[in-house]
């Protein structure tokens, strides 16, 4: 099987999204393709039990792409050996009543991981210039002060917005927060055979939607869109991955495997020590218990 490294797929400088790849041959069958994700997300189950004793990092995986491009299922296959009480998973959709009360940046900062979890954002703060940018109109229910009409939402307003995104990053970057970003990234055409496959399939029937089609209408602007997030908004601390998507056990395997190469060089990463008085009572403590 062909080895891969994070760096493959780290965006590092300017990109033209029709250059990045959607598929992935990785010299394996699916079989084996899913016998190595087994064992590296195994390996992250066990760093995720030792952060969590150690208590002083926290990891924020941010996971965007088109409609269909496969984040459910991401999400249930890479982290389905953690043990439960370690991850935490935020779908953010249409912001309710009480999160327009506040800026925008608000529901995704209160759903923030604590230290030694992992927090998956299905859907993140990037909403805010990906669907937004196309329907600028949804703006208006934030009720921003000096955007009285869509007249206002000019350059400059996603400039700012850029900004404020990753001044946000920027700082809980600074303070313990791991952060990995993925571009689940798909083609059109895999797109129009997974939709497809929701109108043939009745126990598919339920995930379709028919804005699913009128949002596909509307696929080169959300290029654009994606495009300039992965430009303006890939950084040191709090990088965006490319992940080809084409091939859900493919994309998934990529997803787990850069994220145990980049947490096991956290070399500082470890089980915390037993007191003194601890370790030195240890055999006292056993005998109390056998004795019993």
């Amino acid at each position: 099987m062909k080895k891969i490294t994070e760096s493959d797929f780290k965006i590092t400088s300017k990109i033209n999204i029709k250059d990045l790849p959607t598929a992935l041959d990785l010299g394996a069958d699916e079989k084996a393709v899913e016998k190595a994700l087994k064992k590296t997300r195994k390996k992250l189950a066990e760093i995720q039990n030792t952060m969590y004793a150690h208590d002083k990092y926290a990891v924020l995986i941010c996971i965007q792409g088109m409609d269909t491009a496969g984040k459910d299922s991401m999400i249930r296959e890479v982290f389905k050996s953690f043990n439960v009480r370690g991850v935490e998973v935020h779908s953010f959709k249409v912001p309710t009543d009480l999160e327009l009360s506040h800026d925008y940046l608000w529901r995704h900062y209160i759903a923030l991981p604590q230290r030694g979890k992992f927090g998956v954002f299905n859907r993140t703060h990037y909403e805010n210039v990906l669907v937004t940018r196309v329907h600028p109109g949804y703006i208006m229910a934030e009720n921003i002060p000096g955007v009285d009409s869509v007249d206002d939402i000019d350059d400059a307003f996603w400039d700012k917005r850029f900004e404020q995104i990753n001044n946000f990053e920027k700082h809980v970057a600074e303070n313990g927060t791991i952060i990995f970003k993925f571009f689940l990234n798909l083609s059109k055409d895999e797109q129009k055979y997974r939709l497809l496959r929701r109108l043939n399939k009745q126990e598919k029937n339920w995930k379709f939607s028919s804005g699913d089609l009128k949002e596909r209408k509307l696929w080169d602007k959300y290029q654009e869109c994606y495009e300039d997030v992965l430009n303006r908004s890939s950084k040191a601390h709090a990088p965006w991955y490319n992940i080809p998507a084409d091939d859900k056990p493919t994309a998934r395997y990529i997803v787990a495997k850069i994220m145990y190469d980049v947490l096991s060089q956290y070399t500082d990463i470890v089980e915390p020590e037993l007191d003194e008085e601890t370790k030195a009572n240890l055999d006292l403590y056993k005998a109390q218990l056998e004795g019993e």
